[in-house]
């Protein structure tokens, strides 16, 4: 049927949604994709079906094919979508207010849902009651309406879904431009879904840039990408952003569990939290993990099934291994990890484990009520707060710091095994020393004479030959008086601390404490008005740090010990640091460039120019060496100069 009305033609596909009878349905189901117009003119009726039909031998019908459980069990509507809740949120005070935007972008990592949030928005905004009501675009999806079958099952003729990675060329984009000027059909609107936006090409994106821009009234679009970077920022500003998160692996395992108890499986608590955290917050990636897993146990999962499944090694034994490296107790560990290594775990996930595990300790040790975490195992939570109780951490950042390095490693070696076994002992070693803070105070508090000499080979089969790393909560031990008692009449005076006679003094003693940003705030953002010791009066530089005048008084009674008074002033006072070392430069660089030597290089080199000019502390001379001649004095520049260009 056509049109006419609006001076185009118009194609009118006509359909009685929702008032088909049964035998219409089968038929139309039966015969494949279509409309029934009728009986054309002419044709005779069918005849009725008799009441009974005499059974024939014929083939039993077959089984209806399986569906994989991400795709039996995706999300109809925004009650369905887990891990969302900011996003629906938005998307129902919008749709309650009426400020329904013309495109929607939806990024986040594989498997959170963009595509089903997609095709659940396509559903809402072409939401109508079943019986013919009034109605307008809703999220409250509960009762099915007279679009939504169609819409779910990716065949409704105004809702046109394209993968963007497939057709990524300006004449697809030029198809959608040329079908958005027409009126939607049966729907309210025509939405057009891209999925995989950033795959389109730059001449695409350019050519959407107007209609996304300036769409008709009755036109929607909604994009998906995973590489929301790849996409041009012009687009960006033309949507309306939304950032689906991971799901955080307690909600994920609680999805799970209500997945497994409608298929009727059996399956342990402490499998599901291993499908949960290796699927990454990934809704997809776990239920294709849990149809594997449910395959493999032929209807009861258990922990083991999963981890032999995954490559994964036991979680206790992980921790096993991990107490027995902080313990340095390398033989033991060394065992333990062959163990794994024959029951089949690869080293690198191993190690892996174990720094995950390093992470968990190091969460605890901060934020102790992070073990009552859904996704955590028992023996995860009870006895990794015992270890963030007696690891310090600066233990678990070096162990972290090593694992996170031995496992590139062990990916790239030719033996795997082997290189693992090397990072472990490594590590088991690495217990036993001390921190670098931990160092120096021993040699501040220690004689270096009696200082034991280290042993040259493990003790017990550990690593280094220091005392063992425990566990348990370690009870403060009194440190032992190295030093003697000083006697009551000759009491040595306090060292003084250095004496600053200008700005530069400020700036080389900043330097020598480590404080870079001081030193730079120093040299950069003050004018000495007036200096001497005890006291600094400056001009601040426009745009300086607020708080470089406390943080200077504050540090020099710190690093001197005695009291500073550093005030402002509104005199200009004289040049910064900086800029009497940039004057200082540019007098070097006008110097050498008279030189004979450098002025015959410019010239012969065209466009060359001196970048910098560095003077080297003249050494001493001896009185046996002889003066240098007259034309050494003139044979260009010597050591002590070094030239840059």
């Amino acid at each position: 049927m056509y049109d006419v009305s609006d001076g185009r033609f118009r194609h009118i596909i006509v359909r009685q949604a929702g008032f088909m009878s049964e035998d219409t349905r089968a038929h139309q189901d039966d015969d494949g994709p279509g409309l029934d117009l009728g009986t054309p003119a002419g044709t005779p009726q069918a005849k009725a079906a008799p009441q009974a039909a005499e059974p024939t031998a014929g083939p039993a019908p077959a089984p209806a094919a399986y569906r994989v459980l991400a795709r039996k069990y995706r999300p109809q509507n925004f009650t369905d979508l887990i891990g969302q809740e900011a996003m629906v949120r938005t998307l129902r005070n919008a749709f309650s207010s009426g400020r329904i935007a013309q495109a929607y972008i939806l990024t986040g990592v594989r498997g959170v849902g963009k595509t089903t949030t997609a095709r659940i928005l396509a559903r809402a905004l072409n939401y109508e009651p079943m019986d013919g009501g009034a109605g307008g675009p809703s999220l409250d999806l509960s009762v099915m309406g007279r679009q939504c079958r169609d819409i779910i099952e990716s065949r409704h003729v105004d809702v046109m879904e394209m993968d963007a990675a497939s057709n990524t060329s300006i004449n697809d984009i030029r198809e959608i431009i040329e079908s958005a000027r027409y009126r939607p059909v049966m729907a309210r609107y025509k939405v057009y879904i891209i999925d995989e936006v950033h795959m389109l090409s730059t001449a695409a994106f350019n050519g959407l840039l107007k209609t996304l821009e300036e769409p008709p009234e009755h036109v929607k679009f909604i994009f998906a990408t995973t590489e929301i970077r790849k996409v041009p920022v012009t687009v960006l500003s033309r949507c309306q952003r939304f950032d689906l998160r991971r799901v955080e692996a307690g909600e994920l395992a609680a999805h799970l569990a209500g997945i497994c108890a409608r298929e009727g499986v059996t399956i342990e608590p402490e499998a599901l939290a291993i499908v949960a955290r290796a699927a990454e917050g990934s809704v997809r990636d776990s239920l294709s993990l849990l149809d594997q897993a449910i395959a493999h146990g032929g209807g009861t999962v258990g922990a083991e099934e999963v981890r032999r499944l995954l490559g994964l090694a036991d979680k206790g034994r992980v921790i096993d291994l991990f107490e027995a490296l902080m313990k340095g107790e390398m033989a033991r560990a060394l065992g333990e990890f062959r163990d794994q290594y024959d029951s089949g775990a690869d080293p690198a996930v191993i190690l892996t484990d174990l720094a995950e595990f390093t992470h968990l300790v190091t969460r605890l040790k901060i934020v102790p009520d992070a073990a009552e975490d859904a996704a955590l195992v028992e023996a995860e939570r009870v006895r990794g707060l015992q270890m963030a109780q007696g690891l310090s951490m600066r233990v678990l950042a070096r162990a972290w710091q090593m694992l996170t390095k031995g496992i590139g490693e062990v990916q790239q070696a030719p033996k795997p095994a082997q290189a693992a076994e090397m990072v472990l002992v490594r590590l088991a070693y690495a217990t036993d020393l001390p921190t670098p803070d931990e160092a120096l105070r021993r040699l501040k508090d220690e004689p270096v004479a009696d200082a034991p000499a280290p042993p040259s080979t493990p003790l017990g089969g550990g690593g280094g030959g220091g005392a063992r790393l425990s566990l348990a909560p370690r009870p403060a031990e009194a440190r032992p008086q190295m030093r003697a008692t000083p006697s009551p009449v000759a009491v040595a005076a306090p060292a003084e601390g250095p004496r600053l006679s200008s700005l530069a003094d400020v700036a080389q003693l900043a330097s020598a404490r480590r404080d870079l940003a001081l030193k730079h705030a120093i040299e950069t953002a003050l004018r000495p008005v007036h200096v001497e010791d005890g006291r600094i009066e400056v001009a601040v530089v426009p745009g300086a740090p607020a708080s470089v005048i406390q943080d200077l008084s504050r540090k020099l009674s710190e690093w001197t010990g005695r009291r500073w008074l550093v005030s402002t002033s509104s005199k200009a006072g004289g040049p910064t640091l900086a800029e009497e070392h940039a004057a200082v430069r540019a007098e070097r660089e006008e110097g050498i460039k008279a030189h004979p030597l450098v002025a015959a290089v410019l010239a012969r080199f065209p466009g060359a120019e001196v970048v910098d000019v560095r003077t080297r502390e003249e050494a001493p001379i001896d009185a046996e060496v002889l003066a240098p001649s007259e034309e050494d004095l003139y044979a260009g520049p010597g050591p002590d100069d070094e030239i840059e260009f």
